[in-house]
């Protein structure tokens, strides 16, 4: 049997075994990888990829990363998990980094954003029960919004196509349009217009940029109106920055470029670039968890706080966000100039950092799903977010030459 023919076989071994035993959650794509390096990819046939998904804004250092490597196998080498029944020297070390690094004061650790977003959500009910005096406490979150699959997550996410045959959910939430500053001041009125005082504002879920909605950012204007409306209820305002947090904008945390500190943040994705782990982070003032309240059997377990470390040391060490504010302008310069040429095609470009997504034309029969197909084809890899925005979200060490590449590969789709 020719090498080619063994590596076939293996691909196809591995897709029967999907169809046979993994449920399908996925549209996969008909693409199985076998390693990476950097910013590159490569499938089981030897084909070579750009990588501008990183495990959807995942792995910031990139793939095969010595300094990530490094650390998680010298832990391994020590101890890979113990309970949280126990103190944990790493989890210390990455919270005291973490809230030295925010406006935050404490960090519950977890193993993903949607963990993140329901400790968030717990969090925000305990305050208004104890401290609003709240029966019924309500959360607003934002139309078009994603907060996570789980059932209150997906209660949170402002997008019925994810809360469709999943009913009864969660009650609680109230949704308000993104970046419209007098539809909130209205839902915030209705809601504490409730005479008898049992029910009321909790807490107002945001993203700095809307990703799976279509990489919209929030206005500054938009974010002040959180943050004073939050003042004026008693409310907290809780950002999440699952996808937007490390760097991936251009400053370690999205907020910092919106004029305001929220109450309490939430992150994940690139937090273990690309092992799993989350953070809550909140404020003292509502910081009202006791023993009991909440918990997680692998958040922040040694191995998945070495790797936290490690990504934390790479941004300061590495001078990562430098790179990421010029590569993301290179990417933005680039793409505009596309628009330009393909006027009838590309009719927007919008986001920050090394979070980019391409408008394609409402008029204009190309889907997103269409370009990323063809530009996988053409050996770049994205994302959709939406059907007509394409997501564009590499490692943080992205280099000049290889946003060249993935542009030139765009044009020529």
């Amino acid at each position: 049997m020719s090498t080619l023919e063994k590596v076939e076989t293996v691909a196809l071994s591995v897709t029967e075994s999907y169809n046979q035993n993994v449920m399908n959650t996925y549209g996969r794509y008909p693409l199985t990888i076998s390693h990476g390096k950097g910013s590159k990819l490569y499938d089981s046939e030897g084909k070579e990829y750009l990588d501008f998904c990183a495990g959807i804004a995942t792995c910031i250092l990139g793939h095969s990363s010595e300094r990530l490597k490094s650390a998680v196998m010298a832990q391994l080498d020590s101890i890979h998990h113990c309970s949280n029944l126990y103190y944990i020297p790493a989890q210390a070390q990455l919270a005291a980094w973490l809230t030295k690094n925010s406006a935050l004061d404490k960090a519950f650790f977890c193993n993903s954003g949607a963990e993140a977003n329901e400790a968030a959500i717990k969090l925000a009910r305990k305050y208004a029960h104890t401290k609003l005096g709240y029966e019924f406490p309500v959360i607003i979150t934002a139309v078009n919004s994603f907060h996570g699959r789980t059932v209150t997550a997906i209660t949170a996410t402002g997008q019925t196509k994810y809360q469709k045959n999943f009913g009864p959910l969660t009650p609680g939430f109230e949704y308000t349009p993104f970046n419209d500053v007098e539809a909130l001041k209205q839902l915030v009125d209705k809601i504490q217009s409730n005479s008898e005082g049992r029910s009321g504002l909790a807490a107002i879920l945001i993203e700095p940029i809307q990703g799976e909605g279509g990489v919209l950012p929030a206005t500054k204007e938009y974010f002040k109106a959180i943050r004073e409306v939050c003042d004026q209820t008693g409310a907290l305002m809780m950002v999440d920055e699952v996808q937007t947090g490390m760097g991936r904008t251009g400053t370690l945390w999205a907020y910092e470029q919106l004029s305001v500190e929220p109450d309490v943040l939430t992150n994940a994705k690139a937090l273990g670039g690309g092992i799993p782990i989350g953070a809550m982070l909140c404020k003292d003032f509502c910081n009202v968890f006791t023993p009991g309240d909440h918990a997680s059997t692998y958040g922040g377990n040694p191995l998945a706080c070495a790797a936290g470390l490690a990504v934390a040391k790479a941004i300061e060490e590495e001078k990562l966000l430098d790179n990421v504010i010029a590569r993301g302008k290179q990417f933005r310069e680039l793409a505009n100039r596309l628009s330009i040429k393909y006027p009838d095609v590309i009719t927007g470009v919008r986001g920050w950092g090394l979070l980019t997504g391409v408008q394609l034309s409402e008029s204009s029969p190309i889907t997103a799903s269409e370009v990323t197909a063809g530009l996988m084809s053409a050996g770049v890899l994205v994302v959709p977010a939406g059907p007509k925005v394409v997501r564009f979200i590499p490692p943080l060490i992205v280099t000049e030459d290889e946003v060249n590449q993935a542009m030139n590969k765009l044009d020529s789709v």
